[in-house]
């Protein structure tokens, strides 16, 4: 396909992927369009199959892809409106019901620390939600508690004494602390802007993916092209927060860059190599095939670094 072609593929999908692409790569910021979501197509799916109580699945952590915490990652990452009704009454249930005493998400009948991983993604999507700024300082403070020295964040730190940062963790935060900024809340702002420096500081120095030791792969799994990300980190996750956050090319991201590269398909597109394990409401694309999630990730963090979508 030439890229007016895969433009055309993409604007073929569904509404979710039709706003993304109107508004990331052609210019437009579609409000109709991202209001259709919720009636139409994954997102209303997603809507559908919501409980009286505001909770999907059996409660806000499980069963684990279908529980309240996923699909509303799954709602924000479609991007639907931040005005929605039903998710904004979801999210202030799991701000009232899910802080622990520590000040973060705290999924668990019996622990007593909260979960980081799980805070930087609650941060994500209830600040793309607008919860109110209140209800979002015990996370932001929990947060800047767990940063580690090496600038990253580790869903160890506060269990078991992590000393090192884990890029599972280090992604989720920084996307959540991404939204937050963004959404012009001002609480422990220049804090938080600090520490997401240095999440990115320290992917780069992984060149996203590689020991800053040996300079071998981490984890084969980080250059896989997946979706939903859920919470584990690769490539393509990376690269498209970078571009998301505005930040200008490093050489650092270059090996990473290759990589997705050379996993394009004959036809033009991006595949989906591979589905995180578990049960799912339903499946948005099918493993194997040509993906219009990927491929609308790989071209905007293109068009951001400025490649030429047609080498």
């Amino acid at each position: 396909m030439t890229h007016n072609d895969l433009i055309h593929w993409l604007l073929s999908g569904d509404v979710s992927i039709r706003y993304q692409v109107e508004r990331d790569l052609l210019g437009r910021e579609r409000k109709e369009l991202q209001q259709r979501i919720a009636r139409e197509g994954w997102g209303a799916a997603f809507l559908a199959r919501r409980r009286a109580d505001g909770h999907w699945g059996q409660r806000y952590y499980q069963p684990k892809w279908i529980s309240t915490h996923y699909t509303l990652m799954d709602l924000r990452n479609l991007c639907i409106s931040p005005q929605q009704i039903q998710a904004r009454e979801s999210v202030g249930i799991v701000l009232r019901d899910q802080i622990g005493a520590d000040g973060g998400i705290n999924p668990s009948v019996t622990g007593h620390v909260s979960d980081v991983c799980l805070t930087g993604m609650v941060l994500n999507f209830a600040a793309w939600f607008g919860a109110a700024e209140q209800d979002l300082q015990s996370l932001v403070d929990f947060l800047l508690t767990e940063r580690m020295a090496d600038g990253g964040f580790n869903c160890m730190s506060n269990y078991r004494g992590a000393v090192h940062s884990s890029l599972h963790t280090t992604i989720s935060v920084a996307e959540g602390i991404r939204e937050y900024v963004r959404n012009g809340y001002g609480y422990r702002a220049s804090e938080l802007l600090a520490a997401e420096e240095g999440c990115r500081e320290f992917m780069l120095q992984h060149r996203l993916f590689k020991s800053d030791k040996t300079g071998e792969i981490i984890n084969k799994k980080f250059t896989m092209l997946s979706w939903p990300s859920r919470w584990f980190y690769d490539i393509l996750r990376a690269l498209d927060y970078f571009q998301y956050a505005g930040t200008a090319y490093d050489p650092r991201m270059e090996d990473a860059l290759k990589v997705i590269s050379r996993k394009r398909r004959k036809d033009g597109t991006w595949p989906l190599q591979s589905r995180h394990a578990g049960q799912t409401h339903f499946e948005m694309e099918k493993t194997g095939g040509p993906s219009r999630w990927n491929t609308l990730r790989v071209l905007r963090v293109w068009q951001h670094f400025g490649i030429n979508p047609s080498q």
